[in-house]
């Protein structure tokens, strides 16, 4: 090559005609050398960001951040047991009039059976039966005072009237308040209504079905379900991390991109003789009824230390060949693969350890085709 050169040199010293190509070819021929030697310097050409891509790029800055520790539980969603109402039967008899089913949404005070009661019936006559003593005995304190006041009879005997008559007034009072405890009906029925708003979670009862008041079995069960309740498994070797108080993400098989976000609000500080894990719980709103019990859920666990660490956004890091890097900006549309230490990850934000240094600035997009063209 630098022979052929030289042939074009001297014919252009000579001063002789010059070929047009032999001076096109004296321009590449110059040109390769020069690459040439730039490859030999820097031992390989470096890529240059083209400005359109350029502008496009987002910069990531190195800063540092205190470090969160992040733990995975399972979990299941659970009733809040706080707003949940189990009614059991007052009365023994027949149910009748079920109106409502499994999962349904029922008002405070909706009537939700009937039960035929005989009991009821024997309430409704015991109302009878005090209305009655009551007018007898106000009718002997009425005549036992006119008696006393005409002097046909003893303050002894107004008094037992007196006595007699309260004694009746007590014992209505007394029936009265019974037959409200049992729904107040004086048709001989006993009325199951709604104590509060909620869905009917679990039914244990039909028409026609004979129920006893003795029964250890709820006939419905309603809850709010505008809270939830998950409780979250934490193995003895996790007991140290968690944390009241710490904040939980919250993820479901029905819902794989939709976080709930929480707190742990109890720490049950027990461990179960079966599974010998510890329960925690975090409580969480549900006004949309996306959550439904018995749902199983992923919870992750975030906690705080005291301890700040070297941070950078995970869209800046690129893992390739067991290893983690990062793309250095160096400015005038050039970057450096540097290799990097991860210490941990959580969410959007990567923890290292070493490999950069707080205010370097980083490829924080497009960063695989960046690392392809600065790999070929």
């Amino acid at each position: 090559m630098f022979s052929k050169i030289s042939n074009v040199l001297n014919e252009f010293l000579s001063f002789k005609k010059i070929n047009p190509t032999s001076v096109l070819l004296i321009a590449i021929l110059i040109q390769s050398c020069g690459e040439k030697n730039e490859k030999n310097s820097t031992g390989k050409e470096m890529y240059v960001i083209p400005d359109s891509v350029m502008k496009t790029i987002v910069l990531d800055t190195v800063t540092k951040c205190p470090l969160s520790n992040s733990i995975t539980l399972t979990g299941i969603v659970d009733f809040d047991q706080d707003h949940q109402v189990n009614i059991f039967p007052m009365v023994s008899g027949a149910v009748q009039g079920i109106n409502v089913q499994l999962g349904d949404f029922v008002k405070a005070g909706q009537v939700l059976a009937v039960v035929k009661s005989s009991e009821m019936a024997n309430y409704s006559n015991n109302l009878t039966v005090a209305e009655a003593n009551l007018t007898s005995a106000k009718k002997q304190l009425d005549v036992a005072q006119d008696m006393f006041k005409s002097g046909l009879s003893s303050q002894l005997e107004v008094t037992n009237a007196q006595a007699n008559f309260e004694q009746t007034t007590s014992q209505l009072e007394a029936v009265k308040r019974i037959l409200k405890i049992n729904g107040n009906n004086t048709q001989g029925d006993y009325i199951i209504k709604a104590p509060i708003s909620g869905c009917i979670v679990q039914k244990n009862v039909t028409n026609n079905t004979f129920i006893r008041n003795d029964n250890s079995l709820a006939i419905f069960t309603i809850s709010d379900l505008k809270n939830v309740w998950v409780q979250a498994n934490v193995y003895e070797s996790n007991i140290n991390n968690i944390h009241l108080g710490d904040s939980v993400n919250i993820t479901t098989l029905s819902y794989p991109d939709r976080i709930f976000r929480g707190k742990i609000d109890k720490v049950l500080n027990v461990l179960e003789p079966t599974s010998k894990v510890m329960k925690v719980r975090i409580m969480l709103k549900n006004n949309d009824y996306a959550l439904k019990p018995s749902m199983f859920a992923s919870v992750q666990v975030t906690n705080k230390t005291n301890q700040e660490t070297i941070c950078i956004s995970n869209n800046s890091l690129v893992f390739d060949h067991s290893q983690y890097y990062v793309l250095k900006y160096k400015g005038k549309n050039l970057a450096d693969i540097t290799p990097v230490s991860v210490q941990s990850i959580f969410g959007n934000r990567v923890y290292l350890s070493d490999g950069v240094n707080v205010g370097d600035r980083l490829i924080g997009s497009q960063t695989l085709l960046i690392y392809d063209a600065l790999n070929d």
